[in-house]
């Protein structure tokens, strides 16, 4: 694990509030669009990869998901998501882990990744996160994926990142997935500043 990368998002999450992060969505409309065109069921395995302390899981069990896990480098945005869910947190699976070093413990049939994979600027770094969701999902799974759009931010938490079409992320996920549908989208962040967006949804071979 990269023991710089973590502290980073430590103290991201240790020093600001949740609502209070560029990436910040009061409602994750476009990640249950996405989840919801793959066609799984509500008992279908769901891993929020990145997941922090966004408001997916809340919305995730709200619709009646119910084998969700949630993986981050962080655990303050981790905490941060279970003081927020009270009770409803020992329904979810919380992961501590750093996404280059992760050995999944099972299968998922959707792996969801909304600003992660931008901040993978080693081609190292990568290719095993790409390892990790070829393990991770069976053939038929879905891989979903949000990074920042060409014409994006080349930073973000004072970062840089990786920006990508739908063509230039298809080519990183390699010849283990199928893209089945793309497109791009505005975030608008909490200090009213705008991030384009490429949504991406991959199925595993």
């Amino acid at each position: 694990m990269s023991n710089d990368r973590k502290a980073h998002w430590e103290n991201v999450y240790s020093t600001r509030r949740p609502h209070e992060v560029g990436w910040y969505q009061a409602y994750p409309e476009i990640p249950l669009h996405l989840i919801a065109s793959t066609g799984v069921g509500r008992n279908a395995a769901i891993i929020d990869v990145g997941g922090g302390a966004s408001n997916l899981v809340d919305a995730l069990l709200e619709n009646g998901y119910s084998d969700v896990t949630v993986l981050d480098l962080s655990s303050a945005a981790l905490e941060a998501a279970k003081a927020r869910l009270g009770q409803a947190s020992s329904q979810v699976k919380w992961l501590a882990d750093d996404i280059t070093c992760f050995t999944p413990p099972r299968q998922y049939d959707v792996w969801h990744d909304r600003a992660v994979f931008h901040f993978l600027t080693e081609a190292a770094d990568r290719q095993r996160y790409m390892e990790a969701a070829r393990a991770a999902l069976p053939p038929g799974g879905h891989l979903i994926m949000a990074t920042f759009a060409l014409d994006g931010p080349s930073q973000c938490s004072g970062l840089d990142v990786v920006r990508y079409s739908p063509e230039s992320l298809r080519r990183e996920a390699g010849a283990g997935f199928t893209l089945a549908e793309s497109f791009g989208g505005l975030h608008i962040t909490p200090s009213q500043g705008k991030q384009s967006y490429t949504f991406c949804r991959f199925i595993r071979k």
